[in-house]
This record gives structure tokens, sequence and C-alpha cells, in this order.
């Protein structure tokens, strides 16, 4: 017993001799870039839609099912990559992951019908952002922290509105520049080195128990023996009795309804903008802003969640001002009424990243927060944000307009606010 103590303390002395920086922030500030190239990528398919509409005349149906075919393949790879980061550390989860990822946007590059576009942007991208995505990042970071879980969570969600901001009007002038085919192999060249890169440098340890700590750095106290001292792992509650929490399936629902509101508005969005006469650089530069937003949505969101009595009435606020944005989104006929949704809408938005992990980290433990955060991103995702795309493209198809759409969406919005907050606290809390 004397020997493993004296290990857990030399291995709690080396994670602090790589710099007078706790390691979790090291977690932070990869999963921070590893978010910002992961969704800026994803998040910038919309670009694609239009130039691909207009050289194939296919059906704004049939390529907005390549994005819903995407959502359902994170939603499934999440459920596993979750499970797997509750019991490894993230490293060759999240290479391999950013390997299938560049795959995916490459062979879209050479699409020349649908079924192409379903397999490499749809099946490929979606799976291997799974496991390069906010499940293996939030999960990383939720095991490091527990203090100040929410202000972390909150940077490095950070990451996927700088994303937006920045990916989104640079695919944008490619697409506009040399074409859609390019920005394909520009985005997924892009996402293989900077992934790579921080999967192999920062994503190499688990918890801070494996090294002698506690979360947020903290040091065992002298006379306290390491907690797991045969390995330093942790145990991993079932997932059974998570299954059985109606505060679960309330946190699915609430998200589900979410998530369908932000791939609705991510893959249509500029679309809608260019068909009410606004330039397309334009309307693919309002993606930028709401990821500008959403930046700073998360971050405050996040810090919030640090200060209050219960998360809840953050999600509830974040759901709020999306729905206020769904509406100016309805009267928008110019950039500035544009801008004026992406204000709102995305600093709301921003509020999902860093609060529903938290939420379940709150509720269910941190030790179970990858497999937990998973499955909830696999209903929430898997079919929320898969329906959104569809159904955002069905209504276009039947009346020419998304206007009943984004009505649709602030209704659903103005509901989930409200219903959040019946989120019950763990019973020792009262």
């Amino acid at each position: 017993m004397l020997k493993t103590n004296k290990i857990y303390s030399q291995r709690a002395m080396n994670i602090h001799r790589s710099g007078p920086v706790f390691w979790g922030w090291y977690v932070v500030f990869s999963s921070f870039v590893m978010l910002t190239v992961i969704y800026g990528a994803r998040y910038s398919f919309g670009v694609f839609v239009k130039p691909m509409f207009a050289e194939y005349n296919w059906p704004m149906t049939v390529i907005s099912l390549a994005a819903s075919i995407n959502l359902l393949m994170y939603a499934s790879g999440g459920v596993f990559a979750g499970w797997l980061l509750d019991r490894v550390a993230p490293k060759w989860i999240t290479t391999v992951s950013v390997l299938l990822t560049t795959a995916g946007f490459i062979a879209a590059s050479f699409v020349k019908s649908p079924l192409g576009l379903y397999l490499s942007y749809g099946v490929l991208v979606g799976i291997g952002s799974a496991g390069s995505g906010t499940v293996a990042c939030t999960a990383s970071i939720g095991k490091w922290f527990l203090k100040k879980r929410g202000i972390a969570i909150g940077i490095a969600a950070m990451g996927i509105g700088l994303g937006t901001l920045i990916m989104a009007p640079l695919a944008g002038y490619i697409v506009k520049s040399f074409g859609w085919r390019v920005g394909f192999l520009c985005i997924g060249a892009l996402t293989c080195v900077v992934g790579i890169v921080m999967s192999q440098i920062f994503m190499g340890r688990d918890h801070p128990e494996r090294y002698g700590l506690q979360p947020d750095g903290e040091a065992l106290p002298p006379n306290q023996s390491n907690p797991h001292p045969h390995d330093g792992t942790v145990e991993k509650p079932s997932l059974k009795p998570i299954l059985a929490d109606p505060r679960f399936w309330l946190l699915v629902v609430c998200n589900m309804f979410a998530v369908m509101t932000v791939m609705m508005t991510f893959v249509h969005q500029v679309a809608y903008a260019t068909n009410n006469g606004i330039d397309k650089l334009e309307a693919a530069a309002t993606l930028g802003f709401i990821g500008m937003m959403g930046s700073g949505g998360k971050f405050f969101f996040g810090w919030l969640c640090d200060r209050i009595r219960d998360a809840k009435y953050s999600a509830a606020l974040g759901f709020l001002l999306m729905a206020v944005g769904m509406f100016l989104l309805y009267r928008t006929t110019n950039v500035f009424m544009l801008y004026g949704f992406a204000l709102f809408y995305g600093f709301g938005y921003g509020s999902l990243a860093p609060v529903t992990p938290y939420l379940i980290s709150d509720r269910f433990g941190r030790q179970v927060l990858g497999a937990t955060y998973g499955l909830l991103t696999f209903f929430a995702t898997g079919i929320g944000g898969a329906l959104g795309p569809i159904i955002g493209g069905f209504i276009f198809d039947k009346t020419g307009s998304y206007k009943s759409g984004w009505i649709m969406n602030a209704v659903f919005l103005l509901i989930i606010s409200l219903l959040i907050l019946a989120l019950k606290p763990n019973p020792k809390e009262g």
C-alpha cells in the first residue's frame, strides 16, 4: 500500500512538472481548438447546399437528407465514443475520428450522386465528428474539473462559435471563388492537420485521480491515500438507473427540440437569406456572426452555471433567447434584420454546449458523463437534429418558403424554456 501511494505521489509530481498550469487546462485548450475545426467544418454545410442544388438540380429535400444522415451517424457514434471515454484516455479515439472526418470531406469533393453525398458527408463525417466533437471534449474536460466545470466547458465550447465565425465565411469565399468541390477538399485538409496534432499532444491523459490529484488540480491531503489505490481507475456507474430516471428523459426532450431548430436553421438559413435578396457572402457571414455570439454565450452560460443555484435556469434563459431569435428570422427582409436574428439566436444557442453536460454531470455524476452525454446526444441529435434539416427542406418544397418552419421553431423553444424548469435536483439537494 505504501509503495502504491508513493507511485501516485510521483504521478502527481510528474503531472505538475509538465508546467505551472494544471493539466486539465491543456485539455480545455486542445478541446477548444478541435471544436473550432470540427464544428466550423460541419456547420459550414449550409454554404454548399445552394451550389450543389444549382449544379445538379436535386430537390432541396435530397440535399438536406445528407445533413440529417450526418447527424444520425454523429448521434449513433456518440453513444459508443462516450462509453469508451469513460474507460480510456481520448487520444486514439479522437485521432481515428479525425481521420474518418477527413476522409469524408475529401470523398464529398468527388460526389456525383446523392448516394455519394450520403456516404461521404453523411456517414463518414458524421461518425468521425462523433468521436472528436462535444461528447469527446466535454466528457474529457468534465473528468478534470468540479468547482470550475462550467467555465472550463464554456471556454472549450467557445471553439464551436469561433469555428463557425471563421470557417463559414472562409468556406463561402472558397466556394464562390473556386467551387464547392475545392471547398470540401480544403476543409478536409485543415481538419486532418489540426485534429491529429491536438489529439496526439494533449489528449493522452484521462482523469486526475490516476495521477493522485483531485479535480481542479487539488492534491490529495498528505494523510489521505489515493481513493483508487490499485490502478488509478474510477468506478463506472451503470446507465440502468439513469435510463429509469425521468430527469434524463426531460433533458432528452428539451435538447431534442433545441437541436432540431439549430440544424434546421444552420442548413437552411443561407438559402432563406439569399431568397430574400441578401448577398450570398453576407448570408454566409451571418453564420459566422452566430458563431461569434455563440462563443460569447458559451462563456457566459458556462460562467453562470458555476455561480447560480441550479444550472437549469441557465438552460431556460438560453432557450428563451433562441425563441426570440427565431421570431426575428421570421420577420427578416434585409441584412440588418438577419444580423438581429443572429445576435439573439447565437447568444442563446451558446448555452447548449456548456449547460447540457453541466446538468448531466450535476444530476448523474462526472464519471459517467461520457456515456450519459453520448446517449443523450443519440436521442437529441439523432432524432431532433436529423429531423430538423428534413422538415426545413420539406416545408420549402411544399410552400416555397421557410417562414412556417421558423414560427414552428419559435413555439417549440418557448415550450422547452418552461419545461426545463421542471428538472428536479438530486434528492440530497432537496
